[in-house]
């Protein structure tokens, strides 16, 4: 794997930051979470005038082995419908809220169990046709780990190349839901059960039957449950190995990073376990209704922006988002002070 060199922002602006967003006219801390998050992209940029531009939406794509074990609702050709349809439509989900919110979409097949016609914009770094049945074998080889890992990251050099600084990651995969709950078991130390639920829609029945093949398989695994790369081999979909190579690249390029849903929370779940310093570049969109979200939020210490009871993936949640981190970015920057806009400050 590529090394990624990713450190803590410089805190020695936090002060001079902290001094503009107080001086702004408002009671210390009055607008709460925008605060925050107007400090966070201050510490980030390393500006006292920090900025949003071209915002990007990445989707990775991938189908996944352990589908052949019924743990999903969706039928397996959903991944590669799904993928055309944001490649042709304007009225996709994540279609729709990209336009209004000013986002440019891309769909990056790093192994779709299809193949796309050329002339589609969808940019092909397949790894291979879906994983492996992790119930059997593990999911993927070392070499096509570090092979995701790498073309996560590239994905997120060429956005920033274009003078993207803030990026919403999703992914499109049916049974992705499955591998996350293992990830999170392994790498948060939960029960099981408590990590798997519904996914697109699975019957109270369909949720016993998932639980035990996952449980079968986390059985068989013999490795370090601690270990990141070995839980992400054996577990993981091609797309959630590219999202957390694509979570490294940004923080390491210094970016704002939109966590999504339950999915994208696990690959920042993983990136954490790689590189702990990637936290201070995360913005958690949403918490979504997916069993076990909550709990890896709180296993992450992560404090969402939203509860919408979304459950859709595809970087929808963390583009509802935008917004708010985009009002925190204009209040430091349009806010008068106190003393341009000539009121009296009335504390220290």
């Amino acid at each position: 794997m590529h090394p990624f060199d990713i450190r803590k922002p410089d805190d020695a602006i936090r002060p001079a930051l902290q001094q503009k967003i107080d001086n702004l006219t408002k009671p210390k801390g009055a607008l709460g979470r925008l605060e925050e998050l107007a400090l966070q992209a201050g510490l980030v940029q390393q500006t006292l005038s920090p900025s949003l531009s071209h915002p990007h939406n990445l989707i990775f794509a991938a189908d996944h082995g352990i589908t052949a074990e019924g743990v999903s609702f969706s039928p397996r050709e959903v991944t590669w419908q799904q993928c055309i349809h944001f490649a042709t439509s304007t009225g996709g989900g994540v279609n729709y809220l990209c336009r209004q919110h000013g986002f440019t979409l891309r769909i990056i097949d790093v192994g779709v169990d299809y193949d796309f016609p050329p002339e589609l914009p969808i940019i092909p770094r397949k790894v291979g046709r879906g994983t492996r049945n992790f119930l059997h074998e593990p999911a993927m080889t070392t070499d096509e780990l570090d092979a995701c890992i790498a073309h996560g990251a590239e994905a997120v050099r060429a956005v920033h190349e274009a003078g993207c600084n803030v990026v919403s990651l999703g992914e499109m995969g049916i049974g992705n839901t499955s591998a996350s709950s293992i990830w999170m078991a392994c790498l948060a130390n939960i029960p099981l059960e408590r990590c798997v639920g519904a996914g697109s829609g699975l019957s109270d029945e369909g949720v016993r039957r998932k639980l035990s093949v996952l449980s079968r398989a986390l059985d068989h695994y013999t490795g370090d449950r601690t270990d990141p790369r070995s839980v992400m081999r054996h577990f993981g979909g091609y797309e959630m190995v590219a999202a957390v190579g694509a979570i490294l690249q940004a923080a390491e390029l210094g970016m704002l990073i939109l966590v999504d849903g339950f999915i994208l929370t696990n690959c920042m779940l993983a990136a954490r376990a790689l590189c702990p310093d990637v936290m201070a570049y995360a913005i958690f969109g949403h918490c979504g209704s997916e069993s076990g979200h909550q709990l890896v939020l709180d296993a992450l210490h992560a404090r969402p922006l939203l509860n919408l009871g979304m459950r859709l993936g595809e970087g929808t949640g963390a583009i509802c988002a935008y917004p708010i981190v985009d009002s925190a970015v204009r209040m430091i920057n349009e806010m008068d002070t106190f003393e341009g806009g000539r009121v009296t400050k009335y504390f220290k």
